[in-house]
């Protein structure tokens, strides 16, 4: 199974690119892992919030393939402890998934298309974040449930 990490947006700033290559490297030791930056729209400034949201839809829609499983990072998403999230990825596996996306939508969010497409929305909070330290934190915890799921020492319940 190979995990892919979408962002929209802006390559790693500085100050998360360190903490993401560690955690994406550590992945990289249970599943195939790779970081797709989806580049910002064009004149994004002189487009509407929903037409901006489109074109992103558009963007990520066209890479995407039919057989591939997409995770949306969203807040109205459903919470899993770092147990879950190694539970999920474990029946993922299990379901012999191909590829899992995590999806990193734009700063007004995704369209309804992305949403729709979406086999899972997942919230990792309430909170919201800026999209650098989502990308740090989402590394994280993807690394952890790897843990999690072949029983090290990594995470301590």
């Amino acid at each position: 199974m190979k995990l892919q990490i979408w962002t929209i947006g802006k390559t790693h700033e500085n100050y998360v690119r360190e903490g993401i290559d560690v955690f994406t490297k550590r992945i990289s030791n249970y599943f195939a892992v790779e970081w797709k930056i989806i580049p910002p729209v064009k004149n994004a400034a002189s487009l509407t919030e929903d037409e901006l949201k489109q074109r992103e839809a558009l963007a990520v829609l066209s890479l995407l393939k039919k057989e591939d499983y997409l995770v949306l990072l969203d807040e109205r998403g459903k919470q899993l402890s770092s147990e879950e999230l190694a539970l999920f990825l474990q029946q993922r596996a299990n379901e012999s998934e191909k590829n899992i996306i995590f999806l990193i939508g734009g700063a007004f969010g995704v369209h309804e298309d992305i949403i729709k497409r979406a086999q899972f929305k997942w919230s990792l909070s309430k909170l919201v974040f800026p999209h650098q330290l989502v990308r740090l934190m989402l590394s994280e915890q993807i690394y952890r449930a790897c843990t999690i799921i072949k029983n090290e020492k990594y995470h301590h319940s």
